[in-house]
């Protein structure tokens, strides 16, 4: 007979807190750069490099229907049109990430939502960069007043509305490969399975992001 497990904590990832000895920035790009931090861990002073991101939002928006507002743009490191949610960098000072969100879908797709929650949170490369995004689940759809003029890698976007469950299948089928979508759906999937309780208010916090206090949280 198995023997009965000790109560444990809730499983949660868990911030650390290292001595940093140095930290340069040895590139500085268009959108982002590589920082090289030289900090001690283990009884060992490490140096690493990795990618210093400003974070994301992203957004899946779903209407009545249970149809998902998608986008095809092209992005070139991997040469390809791929289908994603509204998403974009939290460039802006001061700007909060809901606002970042809510701007995103109107710049990206002339829509709006009146009901805004969070719906997941993922780092998209742990190991190389410090990017955080916050995926937002977005309800109570409508057009926005005026379209938002697009250029370069947006000018040719392509909008379609998809079932959530004709969603779920694409990525289980591996015909989806943007990460924001892929999560995003799966959690809006499980989401929908508990009849959408339990998500928290699109203002909370996010204290996990690596910059949260750039954010004044």
């Amino acid at each position: 007979m198995p023997h009965a497990e000790e109560p444990r904590e809730p499983l949660a990832d868990t911030r650390q807190a290292v001595r940093v000895l140095s930290s340069s920035t040895v590139f500085d790009g268009h959108v982002w750069g590589v920082r090289r931090d030289r900090f001690e861990y283990n009884d060992a002073v490490i140096e690493r490099e990795y990618v210093d991101h400003t974070g994301a939002v992203a957004v899946l928006a779903i209407d009545d229907e249970e149809r998902v507002l998608l986008i095809k743009q092209y992005r070139h490191p991997v040469r390809t049109r791929d289908w994603e949610i509204p998403a974009g960098l939290l460039d802006i000072r001061g700007e909060s990430p809901l606002r970042a969100a809510q701007r995103e879908l109107a710049e990206e797709a002339d829509v709006e939502a009146s009901d805004w929650s969070v719906l997941s949170e993922f780092y998209t490369s742990p190991g190389g960069s410090d990017e955080a995004i916050r995926i937002y689940l977005a309800r109570g759809l409508s057009a926005t007043a005026e379209p938002f003029p697009r250029s370069e890698e947006e000018a040719d976007i392509e909008l379609r509305w998809v079932g959530l469950d004709e969603l779920v299948d694409a990525v289980m089928a591996r015909r989806l490969q943007n990460p924001s979508l892929v999560i995003g759906a799966l959690a809006a999937n499980v989401a929908r399975s508990r009849g959408w309780q339990g998500l928290e208010a699109g203002d909370v916090s996010w204290p996990r992001h690596p910059k949260s206090e750039a954010l004044g949280e």
